[in-house]
């Protein structure tokens, strides 16, 4: 009886260094097959998300007064954050488009066929999810909460600027509460032209002003508005009777109404990643939160971009599961959305949670490990089928 042998060969140093050549060069296709498309969803993303804010920033800042210098570099602060919330995003339909493409392509069965298993077959997703997650730590850490800062001081700036606040003429402007106030023209000198002022604040009279110029001006850090020919009409609202009193000149304390807002108190979004860890008593005091909610914080900038390596895992993880077709791998896709949003639910729970907890301080990272199990028991079950089939050959061979 005779029995079947297999022919070996022996492979020399130059066929092994020549072989995980190719190992590299299917590892950069496959990345840079990612990377360009998550660029591509990453810009469409950040530009959607980006002007639907921009449209009500817009309508804010330039009906206060502001000019076009001022939008632009606001809206470009809130451009981090914006990025922030979108690159997940883009990674998974990144990973699932690409997985879908070359599943189509028989790329990705030509390669299985050639010996490499799933767990082999998602290292290059793995890279580029990596290659994202560090994107978020340095967002996530550094740029976002510099920019929160900048754009604190920036907005306590142009509630302070009396003259962006008033200085539009033609517009009913209501600079506080019960307080309107128009001007029909302004001269380029900085004239004030047909002036009204209403003030509301007293509820038992209700005052109108009204004068023919006036002029802005500053006395120390109280800023006056000094009118000229006009007339005050008083209505004592208990009594039903009006007072109308002319002046030649008459000052107005814009101080009071035009006050800054009194709580500048910094944000936890302002603040660095280390003094969100370890807060001071001094720190707890000037933004009057539990310790928990800084702990929280702090360690939701380091889990979270991590997400971003588990969502495309996810998408590759879950379209590996579906055999070639023609006709797309639909039911895949749904479920790795559904996967998805499983996760982002337990995220959400579990950032709840360690904000009641005091000492629950793992909490935020319970969604990224989540997501790599279940990534890791989808390539499991993506390579059982083959395994099988092998071990079946193996049978009738021998």
């Amino acid at each position: 009886m005779s029995f079947p042998c297999r022919r070996i060969q022996l492979v020399s140093p130059q066929h092994l260094v020549w072989g995980a050549c190719c190992l590299t060069r299917f590892d950069r296709y496959l990345l840079s097959q990612l990377l360009a498309l998550f660029g591509f969803f990453s810009l469409i993303l950040v530009l959607i998300y980006w002007i639907n804010r921009a449209v009500g920033l817009f309508d804010r800042l330039i009906g206060d007064g502001q000019s076009a210098l001022v939008f632009l570099e606001i809206s470009l602060l809130t451009l981090p954050n914006v990025i922030r919330l979108v690159l997940p995003v883009s990674a998974f339909a990144a990973s699932v488009y690409v997985t879908n493409r070359l599943t189509q392509d028989g790329e990705l069965v030509v390669m299985q066929a050639t010996g490499f298993s799933a767990f082999r077959l998602a290292r290059p997703v793995l890279y580029f999810g990596l290659c994202v997650t560090a994107m978020l730590l340095v967002l996530s850490n550094v740029v976002v909460p510099a920019a929160s800062s900048t754009m604190a001081d920036r907005t306590a700036e142009i509630r302070a600027n009396v003259t962006a606040q008033l200085l539009a003429d033609g517009r009913f402007m209501h600079p506080a509460d019960d307080i309107t106030f128009y001007i029909s023209e302004i001269s380029p000198t900085g004239e004030l032209f047909e002036v009204f002022l209403s003030d509301n604040r007293i509820p038992e009279n209700a005052t109108i002003y009204t004068a023919r110029r006036a002029l802005l001006i500053r006395d120390g850090n109280a800023p006056k508005l000094l009118m000229f020919e006009g007339v005050i009409q008083t209505l004592n609202r208990n009594s039903k009777r009006l007072s109308v009193t002319n002046f030649a000149d008459f000052t107005y304390d814009l101080g009071s109404v035009l006050q800054p807002a009194s709580d500048q108190r910094r944000q936890l979004e302002q603040l660095s990643t280390w003094e969100l860890l370890r807060p001071t008593p001094e720190l707890l005091s000037e933004i009057t939160k539990p310790r928990a909610a800084f702990q929280s914080e702090g360690h939701s900038r380091l889990a979270q971009p991590f997400l971003a390596a588990t969502t495309s895992m996810i998408g590759f993880a879950a379209l590996l599961l579906g055999a070639f077709s023609r006709f797309g791998l639909w039911r895949q896709i749904l479920g790795a959305i559904v996967l998805l949003i499983i996760v982002q639910m337990v995220n959400n729970a579990a950032v709840a949670a360690s904000l009641q907890a005091g000492s629950g301080l793992m909490f935020p990272y319970i969604a990224p490990l989540l997501g790599m199990g279940l990534s890791a028991l989808m390539l499991w079950i993506a390579q059982k089928p083959r395994r099988r089939h092998r071990s079946g050959q193996d049978r009738v061979a021998a």
